[in-house]
């Protein structure tokens, strides 16, 4: 939502801006019959460079997040399933409270990333899940401490726990790794600012062609769109959903 606002307010902003450039120009040509300033070319030609530049460093960045965090859902899933599979070196009669102690574990993160429109609720179950967590290493490491336990147990299974849970902090850091707001203001000024230009050089057109200013307000504002959905895959129409296909097939193998 955050998204198409921010989009829709440049495009609009954009197609004011080139109105008021092309109004500043008709101006300059009423008042000096030689026409616009000469030797602009330079000047422009660098605005629209940053303005391009600024887009390659924010798209890029924003793309390969988005990547970064997909691999991230497969790590949790290989990382709780490596450790779900050595609670089978704890004692037989210690490994079927742990395995619903996972699976329980493994709903509530599949919740936590749905509930993700929901901040309350999304905050609730990253509490859930870390009472979970200090429960599972709590019973997992009196298990493993055991005298009937095998003496590696402890060395195989606390690393892989520790994994488990050490990933529940990268994902959610992740979720607030997003560029400076200046950043996207720098990207809108630019914009804005582009289209100044834009409407200040068609100025000596009598006739207002609509064409290239509106396709070039709807590039921009199309690309500045796909760069935020991309910043938060959970929220837009660009998203990660389908990487927690891993995370459902692994509680499904949890018989």
């Amino acid at each position: 939502m955050v998204a198409v606002m921010l989009a829709a307010g440049l495009f609009f902003g954009m197609l004011l801006f080139s109105e008021i450039g092309r109004y500043i120009g008709r101006a300059r040509i009423a008042r000096d019959p030689a026409g616009l300033e000469q030797g602009t070319g330079a000047a422009e030609a660098a605005v629209f460079g940053l303005l391009g530049l600024l887009i390659a460093f924010t798209f890029s960045g924003a793309a390969s997040r988005f990547e970064e965090r997909r691999h991230q859902v497969t790590s949790e899933a290989n990382s709780i399933g490596t450790a779900y599979l050595r609670l089978d070196l704890l004692p037989a009669d210690a490994q079927p409270e742990m395995r619903q102690l996972f699976r329980k574990y493994l709903d509530n993160r599949l919740a936590t990333y749905q509930s993700a429109r929901d901040l309350p609720a999304a905050m609730a179950k990253l509490a859930e899940g870390a009472t979970l967590q200090g429960e599972i290493w709590t019973k997992a490491l009196a298990a493993a401490r055991r005298p009937e336990a095998p003496a590696h147990a402890a060395m195989l299974l606390l690393p892989a726990l520790n994994e488990m849970i050490d990933i529940t902090t990268t994902r959610f850091m992740a979720t607030r790794n997003h560029p400076p707001l200046v950043i996207y203001i720098l990207l809108c000024g630019f914009g804005l600012v582009g289209a100044l230009l834009v409407g200040y050089g068609t100025s000596t057109n009598k006739k207002r062609g609509w064409l290239h200013t509106t396709v070039f307000a709807a590039i921009l504002s199309l690309t500045v769109y796909v760069i935020v959905d991309l910043e938060f895959p959970r929220l837009g129409l660009i998203r990660v959903d389908a990487a927690d296909q891993v995370l459902v097939d692994l509680r499904q193998s949890m018989r």
